[in-house]
């Protein structure tokens, strides 16, 4: 006998015939949880609340009817009236059996729907009047249709749950009527509390089959979906274990034929690597976990790829301890000498670094250098200098241009395509944990929605920190302690002040041009003969010819361009001698032209004679210092100033502060004009394409503008540097070197600077204060004694003046994306 033959096979449980039952009668009343129990349905119960088994036991001693009523909710421990829903079902009780935990364990059977009318009692059960409700059932094609339909529906879904068994169909086969099978299939189907109790309170049996109906095909639905996804995983599930057993197969053939697992040689080799490396404890342990995970995947999984890299790039890296080598300042000091001219700063520094690691090589830690000049002064190269010095590996990323912050922490592995960052890259491209690491173009880093490549940078260039760098590719700390960072930069202005407090600044100012002289003579001549395969005693260069190409073919503060200049005369040397044409022993001044065409630029001063209303002042560019006039004119107007010039907003500030002291000491000054207000004076600085900013041209506006003003001449030989306050205090200002260098080079003899500039004469080379007349000043007078000269003849005009020549550009276009001139 079947589970369902049994359940329903229990005619002794009816107390009455149900045509003897009275409509309205007293009960007690059995709470249930989650449970709804239907007519003719038998179910089995357990009782364990204190009421619930109280109202048991009154039913079974006075053969007091019992009705099971559903709560609303299942987790209410002591049920009121309120918490029960108003239908449930009259039961009988099968059998009882008292478990030895106190509780009482039913098997009940529905007889019929009741509806309770009123609650009677509360304590200590629950006891309440109630009225049969009597159930239509009759027969008809609509019903018959119904049942055909629910069965139908009802088959497939025992097909497809894996819960209910075969012979609930077939009980559901043998209700005749439509009520009875409504029922039947409700009490068998796992529906929720409140569809079920839905049912139950339908009276019509038709209407229950519809929504009966209803609901099967729902559960249909989710039952098709749930064996479709059972079936795409069986079938997934079945293809891996196909594969794991052919890969056994193959494995066991490989072993009785004596050949190995090529990808298990591969797992052991990557396991024994691991092994053996110097990993901290951390990392190795990540290593053999994502080891784990490769050798547990099909070789055709998409994510073996990804982690064979990332051990890869795990196993390459260098974790051992640095090799440190012997440290020999004399040697690392000639090292320095033999491959770089001048640079005393930079060089004075590595060799305190060597020293104090030769004391305290334990305690020292890696000193993080940022250099800073124009291009060409050797910034670059004497990195490699100092790793060659040191006897490290050196490695060097540029930085121009970079705006994504990956670049620098790496990508994380969820991206198709990750990799590390370019700190990581550098680190197994040197195989070795304490290089000299150069970060070139520091300043020229950008900005933008994927991050701030800079900020990343805090963490690489702080030896706080750096210690335990992540990487987002890595995901374990990496110990950056121990390398050498150096960064290169043209202008400070640009780099972030959190990261600039973070590296020990070193100036490389411009060379002079006897620097430039013995670095020609030195490395650039030798270095460009042996590139064009021409022999060194082949084509030497005269001193003067040196000299001409350095003032009329080159303007800048590195030598670059003079290599290019030397580079290029070898060139035409070399076509020569492979045309087998008459090739020139020694290069000269007159033979310049003919190999390097007219000169590009004109040496000398600013202006040829003095002049009224122009004045030479010296700005600080990323190229190095340059010299700049500044014109002055005045005419008949309104009392406007125009500044033109691309001035920014700070020189435009110096211009109006300059006129300001012009005006208020007019009489101490010379100035005869009596109402500024008819006059209009125009401020212009030449080479309108460059944008020029910064207050230390504030004494040189102001001196043109007084010569103007007062119709006296400026000196031409005269260059100045300086702000200026409405009082006519001269203050102090920054990059003197620099200026100083360029008021040498364009061959001026003056030079006035502020007096609380003097303590930084000690920057400018010796040769350059030889020559060049300093003058300190605190006062706008002290300038214009020594700027000024007398009046200009009258035939003189200041605003007809022969054509100037300049010491810059004079005969090459200017660039409009030139970098503007540096904020002081």
């Amino acid at each position: 006998m079947s589970e369902f033959d049994e359940l329903f096979d229990l005619s002794d449980f009816f107390q009455n015939e149900p045509d003897d039952e009275p409509e309205t009668f007293e009960a007690v009343i059995l709470p249930l949880r989650d449970m709804v129990i239907f007519p003719r349905m038998v179910a089995p119960l357990l009782v364990g609340r204190d009421r619930s088994l109280r109202a048991v036991e009154i039913a079974l001693e006075h053969d007091a009817y019992l009705v099971a009523v559903a709560q609303r909710d299942p987790h209410v421990e002591e049920p009121t009236p309120e918490d029960l829903y108003t239908v449930g079902a009259d039961i009988v009780i099968g059998r009882t059996l008292r478990m030895p935990d106190g509780t009482l364990s039913l098997l009940v059977q529905g007889q019929r729907r009741v509806r309770v009318v009123e609650y009677l009692q509360e304590h200590p059960y629950l006891r309440a009047r109630v009225e049969s409700v009597p159930e239509t059932a009759e027969t008809s094609k609509t019903s018959e249709a119904l049942m055909r339909a629910v069965l139908t529906i009802f088959e497939q879904c025992v097909h497809l749950s894996r819960s209910l068994p075969e012979d609930a169909y077939i009980a559901a086969l043998n209700a005749d009527e439509p009520g009875w099978l409504a029922d039947l299939v409700a009490s068998i189907m796992e529906f929720p509390l409140e569809k079920r109790q839905e049912l139950l309170e339908t009276f019509d049996a038709v209407a229950r089959l519809q929504k009966l109906s209803i609901l099967l095909g729902n559960e249909l639905e989710l039952l098709e979906l749930e064996e479709r996804i059972h079936s795409q995983v069986q079938e997934e599930v079945d293809r891996s274990q196909r594969e794991y057993f052919l890969r056994e197969q193959l494995r066991a053939i490989q072993q009785e034929l004596g050949e190995s697992d090529p990808i298990m040689a591969e797992i052991a080799e990557l396991q024994e690597r691991i092994e053996k490396s110097a990993m901290p404890v951390n990392v190795r342990e990540k290593a053999l976990k994502e080891l784990a995970r490769l050798q547990a995947m099909p070789p055709a999984a998409p994510e073996v790829g990804i982690i064979r890299t990332y051990l890869d790039w795990l196993l390459e890296l260098p974790w051992g301890e640095a090799e440190e080598q012997p440290v020999d300042l004399i040697k690392a000091k000639e090292v320095l000498d033999a491959n770089h001219y001048g640079l005393e700063k930079a060089k004075e520094r590595i060799l305190e670094y060597l020293a104090v690691r030769q004391l305290a090589p334990d305690k020292m830690q890696s000193p993080i250098l940022c250099f800073v000049g124009p291009p060409g002064t050797g910034k670059t190269s004497l990195g490699r200098s100092i790793a060659e010095a040191l006897g490290r590996k050196f490695v060097r990323i540029s930085l121009g241009g970079v705006r994504d912050e990956a670049e620098i922490r790496g990508h994380r592995r969820t991206y198709i395509g990750a990799m590390p960052g370019r700190i990581i890259q550098g680190m197994r491209n040197a195989g070795a944990v304490n290089p000299v690491f150069m970060l070139d173009e520091v300043d020229k880093l950008g900005l933008d929605f994927r991050g701030d490549p800079a900020a990343a940078l805090l963490e690489v260039l702080d030896p706080e920190q750096n210690r335990e760098f992540v990487d987002h590719y890595l995901d374990v700390p990496y110990d950056l302690s121990k390398v050498f960072f150096i960064t290169t930069a043209n202008v400070l202005y640009t780099i972030p002040p959190a990261l600039l407090d973070r590296m020990e600044v070193i100036e490389f100012p411009g060379y002079t041009e006897e620097e430039k002289l013995a670095i020609a003579r030195q490395f650039l001549i030798p270095r460009q003969l042996e590139a064009h395969g021409l022999e060194q005693e082949s084509v030497r260069f005269s001193e003067q010819a040196l000299r001409h190409i350095i003032r009329e073919y080159t303007s800048e503060a590195g030598v670059r361009n003079l290599e290019r200049a030397i580079a290029t005369i070898c060139r035409k040397i070399a076509r020569r001698i492979a045309e087998k044409r008459k090739v020139p022993r020694l290069i000269t001044v007159a033979s310049l032209p003919k190999f390097l065409g007219p000169p590009q630029y004109t040496f000398g001063m600013a202006e040829e004679e003095d002049e009224v209303g122009v004045a030479t002042g010296v700005a600080v560019t990323e190229y190095g210092g340059d010299i700049m006039s500044i014109e002055v004119s005045v005419m008949e107007g309104k009392g406007n100033l125009l500044l033109t010039g691309q001035l920014g907003e700070v020189m435009q500030e110096s211009a109006q502060a300059a006129l300001t002291y012009a005006r208020s000491h007019a009489k101490e000054l010379g100035i005869k004009i009596k109402d500024f207000d008819k006059i209009d004076i125009h401020i212009h600085v030449p080479e309108g394409a460059i944008p020029k900013d910064g207050p230390s041209a504030g004494i040189t506006i102001a001196t043109a503008l007084i010569s103007a003003l007062t119709g006296r001449r400026v000196a031409r030989d005269v260059a100045m540097t300086g702000e200026i306050t409405l009082r006519g205090r001269v203050l102090q200002i920054g990059g003197l070197k620099e200026k100083a260098l360029a008021a040498h080079r364009a061959g001026l003899k003056t030079f006035i600077v502020p007096a609380k500039n003097r303590k930084d004469l000690v920057d400018v080379p010796a040769h350059v204060r030889r020559q060049l007349r300093f003058v300190f000043v605190n006062r706008m007078d002290e300038v214009l004694s020594v700027a000024l000269r007398d009046k200009a003849p009258a035939k003189s005009d200041a605003r007809q003046r022969r054509p100037r020549r300049t010491a810059t550009r004079a005969k090459r276009p200017v660039p409009d994306s030139r970098p503007p001139v540096a904020p002081e």
